[in-house]
């Protein structure tokens, strides 16, 4: 008999990380699958191009919630995921990394009695004091099936499980994605450099809360970065771009700020750049998966192995760090790098055989 496995998306990123799990239940006999929103279907986060380009299809169900308040997006996720399972059979609820919508449901499944699988389960910054951390701790404890990516993560939730509930490391599953696009990425038109392929540059990605707050330790570590002889190219959100235009109302020549970039165009940006200067543990990761040298303006990272094994250095916000790993980058002195355990590219091929042999 099919299992009936609903997939719970609360971000854009977590489609990049469902999307190798659902092509692989697309193939399998034994399961049949449904893809739920927690957002809008005409979120303008999620870009036109985004499910084409991880060839993926649309959600089957999108929730509508709407909010920017952590509590008031928990209890509308809960009160609507309990509406959509009323009528849709389902065996397994399958979700993805740390939102409030993504505990959210959690909570949803575990009261009705159906199976619960975090996928990127066991990670933390060990910070009671962030919502995310909270959000963690709360659907691991409620998972039967703890997906990790790596070891450091395995070994804790290994140690925080409970009586019921199973622990297996199947790898990271962005690189599935990475492997399976690898020769789709597109070249990106960036205003400001004439040939990409010809003209180094460095890759800058902003996206937290705190860190675009902090204006005055922001535009220091962005004044560290802007002084470096290279063209910085900046493909940001909305927040982020008004913030640091807002820091920067006249245009630096070297700092070339771009609309946020399709899927498959980021990739190839990413993947070809000289060195990455971001805030996001997924950025960091698909840096160690290309060799690429990344600089993490936090002083901490959920994903422990691209510092340990790979490609990742941390520098907070400490403008003394950023410019002495900055240094290290332009002089091509970076610390040698391998791709941690299991980023083969069959995370997805190892959750469905779990989920199949339940």
């Amino acid at each position: 008999m099919k299992k009936n496995i609903c997939i719970v998306a609360g971000a854009r990123p977590n489609f990049v990380k469902v999307a190798p799990l659902m092509r692989a239940m697309a193939n399998s006999e034994d399961t049949a699958c449904q893809l739920v929103y927690t957002g809008k279907h005409d979120d303008p986060t999620l870009e036109p191009s985004l499910f084409s380009d991880l060839q993926l299809s649309p959600p089957n169900a999108c929730l509508g919630v709407d909010s920017n308040r952590l509590n008031e997006i928990t209890s509308k996720v809960m009160a609507e995921f309990d509406h959509y399972l009323d009528t849709r059979p389902t065996d397994v609820v399958i979700v993805v990394d740390d939102l409030a919508s993504t505990m959210a449901a959690a909570i949803v499944a575990k009261k009705r009695g159906i199976n619960l699988a975090h996928l990127v389960a066991g990670t933390r910054s060990f910070d009671i004091s962030m919502p995310k951390e909270i959000n963690r701790l709360v659907i691991d404890a409620l998972s039967d099936y703890l997906f990790t990516a790596g070891i450091k993560s395995n070994s804790v939730a290994t140690r925080e499980q409970s009586n019921t509930s199973q622990t297996y490391m199947v790898g990271n599953i962005l690189m599935d994605n990475l492997r399976f696009n690898r020769d789709r990425w597109r070249q990106p038109i960036i205003p400001g450099i004439d040939n990409l392929n010809t003209t180094p540059y460095l890759v800058l990605t902003l996206n937290r809360k705190a860190l675009l707050a902090d204006k005055k330790q922001l535009k220091d570590m962005l004044d560290e970065l802007t002084a470096c002889p290279i063209s910085i190219v900046a493909p940001l959100r909305t927040m982020a771009r008004e913030v640091v235009r807002e820091l920067y109302p006249t245009t630096l020549p070297n700092l070339l700020v771009t609309d946020s970039l399709p899927y498959l165009e980021f990739g190839w940006l990413a993947a070809h750049a000289k060195g990455i200067v971001t805030d996001s543990g997924n950025v960091a990761e698909e840096a160690t998966f290309n060799g690429v040298p990344c600089i993490t303006l936090n002083s901490y990272t959920e994903h422990q192995e691209t510092v340990s094994t790979g490609t990742n250095v941390l520098v907070g916000g400490d403008r003394n760090l950023l410019h002495n790993a900055l240094g290290q980058l332009m002089q091509g002195r970076w610390k040698k790098s391998a791709l941690p355990d299991r980023w083969d590219g069959r995370t997805a091929e190892r959750i469905l055989q779990i989920l199949t042999s339940m």
